[in-house]
């Protein structure tokens, strides 16, 4: 099975920055992307950024120019660095690793715990 070990969060004024770090660890075969979701009190958890296995990157226009992830796959190892952080950043901030399996045929998602971010004004 795989495991994913989320730490970073904490909690920050306006304007500061932090960086997330999620390392994967177990069976991982077919690796499909790598990201970050996130999810705030009253609101559906959305996506944040995430990375292909082939290196493309999406950013929600929200974090554009703010947030940064990238990947370290010697020690399969992904992270999101945070700055010119704002109050409404807030949220419990996941990751999240999508793999591709053939028997079934499909794609399954595996999660982190959650760490939180907050953001103080």
């Amino acid at each position: 099975q795989v495991q994913l070990a989320e730490s970073g969060g904490g909690l920050v004024q306006a304007g500061g920055s932090l960086r997330l770090s999620c390392a994967a660890s177990g069976s991982i075969f077919s690796v499909t992307s790598m990201g970050w979701y996130r999810q705030a009190p009253g609101k559906q958890r959305e996506l944040v950024t995430d990375i292909t296995s082939g290196g493309n990157i999406h950013y929600a226009d929200s974090v554009k120019g703010r947030f940064t992830i990238s990947r370290d796959n010697a020690k399969n190892t992904v992270y999101l660095q945070m700055n010119s952080l704002k109050p409404e950043d807030t949220a419990v901030y996941y990751c999240n690793l999508q793999t591709f399996q053939t028997f079934p045929f499909r794609t399954i998602d595996y999660w982190g715990q959650g760490t939180q971010v907050t953001v103080s004004s």
